[in-house]
């Protein structure tokens, strides 16, 4: 079963990054746990994972004013896995764009 869902390449993921070669983040599944979010990356990027931590995020509401009237939603909430690669391994998401 797939868990991980995208690769999280943001401004403020890459600032960490930067700072931390071997720390990437990913938006998995919500019932994925961090075993199974180890074994997923070790088999997709074929590299060694020394810890992944969790964070879950709450759906925010939000609303908005429109011609209409008031327009209310909520945004989906998500569960977020920064993994740590052992040092000197590197993931390269870019490497199949052309």
């Amino acid at each position: 079963m797939a868990f991980i869902i995208k690769p999280l390449v943001t401004e403020k993921m890459t600032n960490v990054t930067e700072k931390r070669p071997n720390v990437y983040g990913f938006i998995v599944r919500p019932e994925a746990n961090k075993i199974e979010i180890q074994k997923e990356v070790e088999a997709l990027y074929n590299v060694t994972v020394e810890s992944v931590n969790t964070l879950r995020y709450a759906g925010k509401r939000s609303r908005r004013y429109t011609k209409a009237g008031l327009v209310k939603g909520q945004k989906n909430a998500f569960k977020k896995a920064i993994v740590t690669l052992k040092e000197g391994e590197e993931i390269d998401f870019y490497s199949n764009i052309e």
